[in-house]
């Protein structure tokens, strides 16, 4: 609480204090507060090896967030060696220390309804009996188009895991913004009127990190490219207007984030449900509209093989007229955005 005050005071190095202070004193709640802004350098000194250690240290005191936390960095392979069999391993961790998000994330992935107590077999059962090589392995897909490339994946997602994100994502929406280069800040504007959810490094679980390696195995390019991923709702008659998902260099700002960065050379969509009507993504240089069903997901690229922006990929998120609809959006670069072991 003291922290919080500092930070809404503009008083950060004060509230990093204040944390450090307390989790020498052994305070689990501390040492992954701390730990998360030293892995993401939020208000705080970019040290994620430091941070690392800290989500070890209230591990051992029995704090499940903090298992949590390390099988995400586990799974990615972000400050430590990549390792599904870790991963799960953080996850039962947490799992029997009574974390509700691990026991759902576990029974997720093993395809099984929730459960608030552990099985016969334990939560290392359940974990046991998740296949993963039909959760990561690459997909084929069906052509939608060849040129510009737009490519169809009728099973990306299982239908238990598109129930976790829409679940998840609910709980934390607000409205969606765009980003207005000549303030250099995010703003509400009349083209984007849906909702989003959005999922950083210490906001992600296993259940969007497995989806994300399957993209990346499908689409050829290291999970490390892509950035974090948002989920999209619109409600009746909310829409995101004809819009381009790539960096354009002759915006204000936009070739030192490129250099930086790398460009957004694909995007990666998935339905996450179909129980509304309209809704379809519009491709309207191209006179395709697309209406993808519950698990599918849809690639589509936003660069030429020069690497340079494809105009003709002007999309739009058309409103439903009724029900509302849900969708992951995943930005892939063509240079690292996470930094690996």
């Amino acid at each position: 609480m003291r922290a919080a005050e500092c930070d809404a005071a503009g008083r950060h190095e004060q509230a990093i204090g204040t944390l450090a202070a307390a989790a020498a004193r052994g305070d689990a709640e501390a040492m992954i507060g701390l730990a998360k802004r030293l892995i993401t350098g939020d208000r705080a000194p970019l040290l994620p090896t430091h941070g690392v250690s800290l989500l070890f240290d209230a591990m051992r005191v029995g704090a499940a967030e903090a298992s949590l936390k390390l099988a995400n960095l586990a799974a990615l392979g972000v400050y430590m060696q990549q390792s599904w069999g870790n991963a799960l391993g953080f996850l039962v961790f947490a799992a029997e220390r009574g974390s509700r998000s691990a026991r759902g994330q576990l029974c997720t992935l093993a395809r099984q309804q929730f459960l608030e107590v552990a099985p016969a077999g334990g939560w290392r059962g359940i974990a046991q009996q998740i296949e993963l090589p039909a959760l990561l392995s690459p997909l084929d897909g069906l052509s939608v188009r060849e040129s510009p490339l737009i490519r169809a994946f009728p099973s990306l997602l299982t239908s238990e895991a598109c129930d976790w994100l829409v679940g998840r994502a609910r709980a934390k929406l607000q409205r969606a913004l765009i980003y207005d280069p000549a303030s250099a800040q995010d703003a509400v504007h009349h083209a984007r009127t849906n909702s989003v959810s959005a999922f950083d490094l210490m906001d992600a679980d296993l259940v969007q990190i497995a989806m994300q390696h399957r993209m990346a195995a499908t689409v050829g390019f290291p999970v490390h490219h892509m950035e974090a991923p948002t989920i999209l709702h619109y409600q009746v008659g909310q829409q995101f207007s004809d819009h381009f998902d790539f960096v354009d260099p002759g915006v204000m700002n936009y070739n030192e984030e490129i250099a930086r960065r790398g460009e957004r050379v694909f995007t990666f969509l998935v339905y996450l449900n179909d129980d509304y009507a309209g809704g379809e993504t519009d491709f309207r240089l191209l006179n395709l509209r697309h209406r993808g069903c519950r698990g599918e997901g849809l690639l589509f690229t936003n660069a030429l093989p020069n690497g340079r922006p494809d105009t003709r990929m002007l999309h739009a998120g058309l409103p439903p007229t009724t029900g509302e609809k849900w969708i992951v959006s995943q930005f892939i670069r063509n240079r690292a955005t996470l930094t690996t072991a």
